[in-house]
């Protein structure tokens, strides 16, 4: 086999790992645009994933902060009998916590679709 297949083939299986992972987290988690995600901040527990420090510089009124590198050792105090909602910096660290969150029994979760950059909500923040 000449080396330019076997790169091509290389490039297929991560592409195919890549449409894999994307199915995954859309099974996950339901995103929710501005307004949706605002209309339901009473009723859930809103969780913050992004590190102390940025969630110290401004969070969502309301939201928990448990940072996505703790997630695994602390996401069990969240109740399974209420939704959650999930806010990150852009978009992406809400799957990998909606996924560790399904697949421990969670299954009414959202996320904020863009992340916090998006919010323009109000916030709570140190200035």
């Amino acid at each position: 086999m000449s080396i330019s297949l076997y790169i091509a083939i290389i490039i297929l299986i991560i592409i195919g790992y890549m449409v894999v992972q994307q199915i995954l987290n859309k099974r996950a988690v339901k995103e929710l645009d501005q307004n949706e995600f605002h209309k339901g901040l009473r009723k859930a527990q809103v969780v913050d994933v992004r590190e102390k420090v940025d969630y110290d510089y401004g969070h969502i009124n309301g939201a928990r902060n448990i940072p996505i590198t703790m997630f695994k050792q602390r996401f069990q105090g969240l109740r399974k009998d209420q939704p959650i909602y999930l806010c990150d910096a852009n978009g992406i660290a809400s799957y990998r916590a909606a996924r560790m969150l399904r697949k421990n029994g969670y299954n009414d979760i959202y996320m904020l679709k863009g992340g916090y950059k998006k919010w323009t909500g109000k916030i709570k923040s140190k200035k």
